[in-house]
């Protein structure tokens, strides 16, 4: 096992920390991946971290009836500390309509996989996200009315947000 320490001088204006404290982030060589899910009625985007946490890569797309047994079998065969699930809200912070289909596979999932923590994070605006990001990209038109795609990279975007926020890094 290795272990990488980084120190780097916290600011003393910050009110939980004092003068000349130093903050350490320790990169693990046995951390597991985090798994992001842009749930969907008929599919579902994954998206998976590499094993430092770093970037997000889209994993594929699935059927919504089948995802429990494609995420448990992918957690048998890689090692994964957290699953991040897209959580769709309207445009006042509301949870939206979707959650009625979304609550029943989370709850499956929890139970599938009881040993993984389950995390909700905001996924507004995603899949137009992903749609700009195919185009910008290049991606031919035919390509892109692929809605698999689009839930993939979706999933990606989820978990780059998730990577990057304070929601994450409290956790560290």
């Amino acid at each position: 096992m290795w272990r990488i320490e980084i120190a780097a001088e916290v600011s003393s204006a910050s009110p939980d920390v004092s003068d000349n404290q130093l903050k350490f982030v320790t990169l693990r060589s046995d951390m597991g991946r985090i798994l992001a899910i842009d749930y969907g009625r008929r599919r579902c985007g994954l998206a998976v971290t590499d094993t430092l946490r770093l970037v997000a890569s889209g994993l594929k797309t699935g059927a919504a009836a089948s995802l429990c047994d494609e995420v448990a079998a992918y957690c048998a065969a890689e090692s994964v500390d957290e699953i991040v699930i897209g959580l769709p809200r309207d445009m006042h912070g509301n949870e939206s309509e979707s959650m009625r289909y979304i609550r029943p596979g989370v709850a499956a999932l929890r139970k599938r996989l009881p040993g993984i923590p389950v995390t909700f994070f905001d996924e507004r605006f995603t899949s137009s996200i992903a749609h700009r990001a195919m185009i910008d990209g290049g991606m031919p038109r035919m390509k892109r009315r692929d809605k698999g795609v689009v839930d993939e990279i979706a999933a990606v975007i989820i978990l780059n947000g998730y990577l990057d926020s304070r929601q994450y890094l409290d956790k560290m």
